[in-house]
C-alpha cells in the first residue's frame, strides 16, 4: 500500500477514536448531576475510554482502536441536600463521580486531535489530487 493511502487510513481510525471519546465525554458532561433515584441508590459512574495501537499488516501502518470502555470506579462525592429523593438519613446524597473541568479538559483534547487527523486526511487528499494532476500533464 503506497504512503499516501496508509496515512489516509491512519487518519481515519483516529478520527473514528476521537470521535468515540467524545461521545464518552458527552455521555460523562450529560450525566454530570444524575444521581440515583431513591436514598442511598448510586449515581451516574463516570465512564473511562482507552485506546491501543493496532499494526495494520496490510499498509504496514500503526492505527488506533478504541480497546475499552470502563466505568470510573472512584468514590461518589456526597452534598449535603436533605430535600432530595436521592438523600439518605443524614441529608446526604450521591453524586457522580464526573468533574466537569476534566470533561472539558478532556473534550479540548479530543477535539484537537479530531481536528488534526482531519487536517492530515485534507492534506493526503490534495497531495493525491496534485500527484493525479501531474500524471494528466505527462
Amino acid at each position: 500500500m503506497d504512503p499516501l493511502s496508509t496515512a489516509l487510513k491512519v487518519a481515519a481510525s483516529g478520527l473514528s477514536a476521537q470521535s468515540q471519546r467524545l461521545r464518552v465525554v458527552s455521555e460523562n458532561l450529560a450525566n454530570a448531576q444524575s444521581t440515583g433515584d431513591g436514598p442511598g441508590a448510586d449515581p451516574y459512574q463516570r465512564k473511562t475510554i482507552s485506546f491501543a495501537a493496532e499494526l495494520d499488516r496490510a499498509s504496514g501502518g500503526s492505527t488506533v482502536e478504541v480497546l475499552s470502555i470502563d466505568r470510573d470506579h472512584s468514590e461518589f462525592p456526597m452534598e449535603y441536600q436533605p430535600g432530595h429523593e436521592a438523600a439518605n438519613a443524614a441529608g446526604y446524597v450521591k453524586m457522580p463521580n464526573v468533574n466537569v473541568m476534566v470533561e472539558m479538559a478532556d473534550m479540548a483534547e479530543a477535539n484537537r486531535s479530531y481536528e488534526a487527523n482531519l487536517q492530515t486526511i485534507k492534506q493526503a487528499r490534495e497531495l493525491i489530487s496534485m500527484t493525479i494532476d501531474l500524471l494528466r500533464q505527462t
